[in-house]
């Protein structure tokens, strides 16, 4: 039988690493070998073909050689660039973000078809919502400072789904500690047990939820992305998801994310 040597593959660029004067190490996410590494020689010199296909949060088709310690991209065709997201510096922080929660809880070499296809349905989210609000722009249409909470859901329903993929599905509907139904009351929340606690559960050691939060967490958290509604949240509702869902990544995975701190600043100037 003949050994192969290569292989194709479809990948979504997560992160890039430079090597050496002229090479970089990404890492990729694939829905067939998972998250791993590998080597794009000669990438960072400006004759290089494949610099413009491998690009952060570009679709990708790639061709890779089997290497002794990292295997080498040697042909690369990008599929979808999400060209109008990057050239949004909020935006692009936000699929760099998404980036970066996959790269922190996905091990290497571990299939997760399902979260390639969640990371790739949200990139094309956040590219949309980045061209309807150039369209609204050209159109003369007003734009206001809520709607980018459209993308902001986008980001809570990423992070659910994929604590749902990896199997810490958060408690939204019962009780974390008790598991009765929760009611459509001022509830409570702690990342240490992974969700929502009942009134009852909650009264000494737990921070409030309130009724609304819940309602959108529950709602994004059994919908499908294309059938969320496009609604507004006021500001107070928004940081309450913000607190919420960034206490149950950071019990987690035990540390803060570096574009937390970024996208608030950003979100400061907008």
């Amino acid at each position: 039988m003949r050994q192969q040597h290569s292989y194709p593959v479809e990948a979504i660029v997560l992160k890039r690493t430079d090597l050496g004067e002229a090479d970089r190490v990404l890492t990729l996410l694939t829905p067939t070998k998972g998250k791993f590494h590998a080597i794009a020689k000669g990438i960072r010199r400006p004759i290089s073909k494949k610099a413009g296909h491998l690009e952060l949060l570009s679709h990708s088709q790639l061709q890779v050689a089997l290497g002794r310690n990292l295997d080498i991209i040697t042909q690369a065709e990008v599929r979808e660039n999400f060209l109008s997201l990057r050239n949004d510096l909020w935006h692009m922080t936000c699929g760099l973000y998404l980036a970066e929660l996959v790269d922190r809880f996905i091990e290497d070499d571990t299939q997760h078809p399902e979260v390639y296809t969640l990371m790739l349905e949200m990139l094309r989210g956040i590219e949309r919502d980045v061209i309807d609000r150039q369209r609204r722009r050209e159109n003369g249409t007003e734009l206001v400072e809520q709607e980018h909470g459209r993308t902001n859901l986008l980001l809570h329903y990423f992070e659910i789904h994929l604590l749902s993929l990896i199997g810490y599905e958060p408690a939204f509907r019962h009780c974390a500690q008790c598991a009765s139904e929760l009611q459509p009351v001022e509830n409570g929340f702690t990342p240490s047990l992974g969700g929502a606690l009942c009134p009852q559960c909650s009264r000494f050691w737990a921070r409030p939820l309130s009724m609304n939060a819940l309602k959108v967490l529950r709602l994004l958290q059994r919908s499908k992305w294309s059938e969320v509604p496009r609604f507004r949240l006021d500001n107070s509702l928004q940081l309450e998801l913000e607190v919420t869902m960034h206490g149950l990544l950071r019990f987690h995975l035990e540390r803060d994310l570096k574009s937390w701190s970024f996208l608030e600043m950003l979100s400061l100037r907008k």
